[in-house]
C-alpha cells in the first residue's frame, strides 16, 4: 500500500494568492513555446518544458537531481512505496538519482498540464552551501515524516517563480541566454536553499550527514548496476554498517538497494534497446541479468508489456510526435 504525500489544495473561493498571477505568466510562457505534447528540450542547458494535453498512465523514468516548477495542472509521482501528489503552485526537488513512476492527473487540451525543469549539479548545491555558511532559511522547514527522502514538494515562493519565469523568457534571446541563463539557473538554487527545501537539500552535500553517505552508494549503484550487488562492500566505502545503510537507503529512496538496483538495470536495458537496437536477451545480459526469461517477467511489471511490444510502442509515439 502505497503512503500519499500531497500539498492541499486551496478552497474554490480562497483569496488570489500573490504567487498566482505570475503562475499564470509562466503557465503562458510554457504554452506558447511547448505547443505539442511531450517533452521540449531548449536552448539553454539542462532547462525542459512538458506539456501534456490529458490525463496520462504510469510512466517509468530516472529523476535525476533537479527542481521542477508545475505551472498548470497536477500530476502524481511514485517513489517506491511512497506517492506524491503535487500541482500548481508546488515545486519538486530530487536531490538525487531517482527510478519513479509518474502520471498527470489533471490535463485537458483546453488546460493543458504545464510544468519547468531545471538539472541541479550538487557541485553547485556544495558551493553555494559553503558561501551561505549558517545562513538560516527564510522559511519555516518542511514538516514531513520523509524528512530524509532524496524527493520532497513545497509550496513555490514569489523568488523562485520569478527567477523561473525570468529564465524561460530568455529562450527568446538566444544571445542573453548564453550570459544570464547559468546566472538565473544558480539564483533559483540559491532561492531553494534558503527557502523551507533549503535543510533537505544541505543533508545531501554534507559530506558527514547519512543523506550524503547515501547519495554516493547511489553515485555508486549508478556506475555499477550490472555488477551484483555487495551491501557490504558499499557500506564500507562509506564507513556504515550494513543495517544503518540499509536503513538510511530506504529512508532517501522509499526502496531497498535491491529493487533500487533493479529498477536502474531495467530502465538502462530499455534504453538499449529503444536507442541502440539491441534484442531484448542481448540487453538483459549486458544490464546484470542472467536469465532472459526472468528479465522478461520483471521488465513487463515494471513497464506493463514485454520489452519487444514495449519497444515497439515507444518506437512508434516517437515517430507520431515527430510528425506532430
Amino acid at each position: 500500500m502505497l503512503d500519499v504525500a500531497y500539498l492541499p489544495s486551496r478552497p474554490a473561493n480562497a483569496p488570489v494568492l500573490p504567487a498566482e498571477p505570475m503562475c499564470r505568466q509562466l503557465a503562458d510562457l510554457v504554452s506558447a513555446r511547448a505547443t505539442g505534447e511531450g517533452i521540449h528540450k531548449t536552448i539553454i542547458p539542462g532547462l525542459d518544458l512538458f506539456r501534456i494535453d490529458a490525463p496520462s498512465g504510469c510512466v517509468s523514468t530516472v529523476y535525476e537531481p533537479s527542481l521542477c516548477i508545475i505551472a498548470q495542472g497536477r500530476k502524481v509521482v511514485e517513489l517506491g512505496d511512497r506517492e506524491i501528489v503535487y500541482g500548481a503552485l508546488s515545486y519538486m526537488v530530487s536531490s538525487v538519482d531517482l527510478p519513479v513512476q509518474g502520471r498527470v492527473i489533471d490535463a485537458s487540451p483546453e488546460q493543458p498540464y504545464l510544468a519547468v525543469k531545471i538539472n541541479i549539479d550538487p557541485a553547485e548545491v556544495a558551493d553555494l552551501v559553503l558561501l551561505l555558511g549558517e545562513t538560516e532559511a527564510s522559511g519555516e522547514p518542511i514538516d514531513c515524516p520523509y524528512s530524509a527522502c532524496g524527493l520532497c514538494i513545497a509550496q513555490v515562493d514569489l523568488g523562485i517563480l520569478d527567477a523561473m519565469t525570468r529564465l524561460v523568457q530568455l529562450l527568446d534571446s538566444p544571445t542573453d541566454a548564453k550570459v544570464l541563463a547559468p546566472l538565473i539557473q544558480r539564483e533559483i538554487i540559491y532561492r531553494a536553499l534558503i527557502g523551507e527545501m533549503g535543510a533537505r537539500m544541505r543533508e545531501f552535500v554534507s559530506a558527514d550527514s547519512q543523506s550524503h553517505r547515501i547519495s554516493q552508494v547511489i553515485a555508486t549503484l549508478k556506475s555499477r548496476f550490472a555488477e551484483p550487488l555487495r551491501v557490504r562492500e558499499l557500506a564500507e566505502e562509506v564507513n556504515m554498517s550494513e543495517s544503518a545503510l540499509y536503513h538510511s537507503f530506504k529512508q532517501v529512496t522509499c526502496m531497498s538497494p535491491v529493487q533500487f538496483q533493479k529498477k536502474l538495470r531495467l530502465h538502462e536495458a530499455r534504453r538499449l534497446m529503444l536507442s541502440e537496437g539491441l534484442e531484448a536477451a542481448t540487453a538483459s545480459y549486458r544490464v546484470g541479468y542472467e536469465s532472459p526469461s526472468h528479465f522478461s517477467r520483471e521488465y513487463s511489471r515494471m513497464f506493463g508489456a514485454p520489452p519487444r511490444a514495449d519497444v515497439t510502442k515507444l518506437r512508434r509515439e516517437t515517430r507520431i510526435s515527430m510528425q506532430a
